[in-house]
């Protein structure tokens, strides 16, 4: 039988190295994917045009707008003389908001009375329009506790764990992980059983002497090996190049790493094997990875979702390895916790597997 198991799995390995579409599913994220996403796939609010409307034309105003303009955020400072003007250069997207200064501002912050400032933004870019929002009251508190000192109530010191900096490569990098993971693991397998039928060596599977649970073994070990493969190269730059903190422990974020690529293995061989082709398999791969991508809390917290999509979201594997990625680089989580969201990646891949054996078996007979 481990003689059997050997040849299925060498051939595999052979298969994998030998598709064009497999080879490029294996050079191509390591090599580019980490390194584009993770300067794409951001939520940062830099280079943006900021309108000036002001009425007022005091000194105020004037020290205000040149606050703004000297933010690291904000790239332009365009002058706004007329309701109309404001209008369009938000309509056409010229600016993503407009700071409004009405007669009088100077004066009544010389007079000791309150200055309001009126701020109108693009909603189209909700959350961008909420960032800059923030900026721009940062800046008017500054300015304000320049001008008024003694009126300013106690602030609130403002600690921010685990990424003290704020940095967006830091939230990034271990969620990439994950979600190149996922995409690699599932092209693989999701290609195995598409490509036999293809290439017209299904039937030879079918008359030889290996027994189901070997064949499925045999395609199976192959893609999670190139995962743990991936998943190091990964590890390895993004703590090194990048420079984001491995706080946590490795040993355990491997063993979560083995269980998740056999629950992707197993949906991915459940795709294989009720596709008749490879471009029908490549399809069912992306029909699975992305609703498994936007569960696992990778773009927006599971926490903020519909309670329906939390429920289901307890049984996509890549909500757990999300939570076990990001515990390990940042959070220094205690083993506890990610012995939490590992037993449910070990019960998500008896499941899957469990199922595409069942489908293999009656797709072979």
């Amino acid at each position: 039988m481990l003689n059997r198991l050997v040849a299925m799995m060498v051939k595999e390995f052979w298969a994998i190295l030998r598709d064009p579409r497999a080879r490029i599913i294996l050079i191509m994220p390591p090599l580019t994917q980490l390194f584009i996403l993770g300067f794409a796939t951001t939520l940062e609010v830099k280079n943006i045009a900021i309108g000036i409307y002001d009425r007022d034309q005091g000194a105020m105003s004037i020290e205000m707008a040149q606050r703004i303009a000297g933010s690291p955020n904000v790239t332009a400072v365009l002058p706004i003389t007329s309701q109309q003007e404001m209008r369009e250069a938000i309509d056409r997207q010229t600016v993503i908001a407009v700071v409004t200064f009405e007669h009088g501002f100077s004066a009544d912050i010389a007079a000791g009375r309150p200055a309001l400032v009126q701020a109108v933004f693009d909603g189209r870019k909700s959350n961008a329009a909420q960032i800059v929002a923030g900026y721009l009251t940062t800046i008017a508190a500054g300015l304000g506790a320049e001008i008024a000192p003694t009126t300013m109530q106690p602030g609130t010191v403002v600690t921010h764990w685990f990424n003290p900096n704020l940095l967006y490569l830091w939230f990034t990098m271990p969620g990439l992980i994950v979600v190149l993971t996922t995409i690699s693991g599932l092209g693989l397998t999701a290609q195995s059983v598409a490509r036999e039928r293809e290439l017209g060596s299904f039937d030879q599977l079918m008359v030889s002497p290996l027994h189901v649970s070997e064949i499925l073994i045999g395609k199976v070990v192959p893609p999670v090996v190139v995962g743990v493969i991936n998943a190091s190269f990964y590890l390895v730059v993004i703590s090194t190049a990048f420079g984001v903190p491995l706080t946590g422990s490795v040993p355990f974020f491997y063993l979560s790493l083995v269980l998740y690529l056999l629950a992707l293995a197993g949906v991915g061989m459940l795709v294989s094997s009720a596709s008749e082709t490879q471009q029908q398999a490549f399809l069912g791969m992306f029909l699975v990875a992305v609703p498994a991508i936007l569960l696992s809390g990778y773009a927006s917290p599971v926490e903020n979702m519909p309670i329906w999509l939390q429920i289901i979201a307890q049984g996509d594997p890549t909500k757990h390895f999300m939570v076990v990625s990001q515990g390990v680089f940042l959070k220094d989580m205690a083993i506890a916790d990610l012995w939490a969201n590992t037993w449910p990646l070990g019960v998500i891949a008896l499941v899957t597997l469990g199922a595409s054996s069942i489908l293999f078996r009656a797709r072979m007979e």
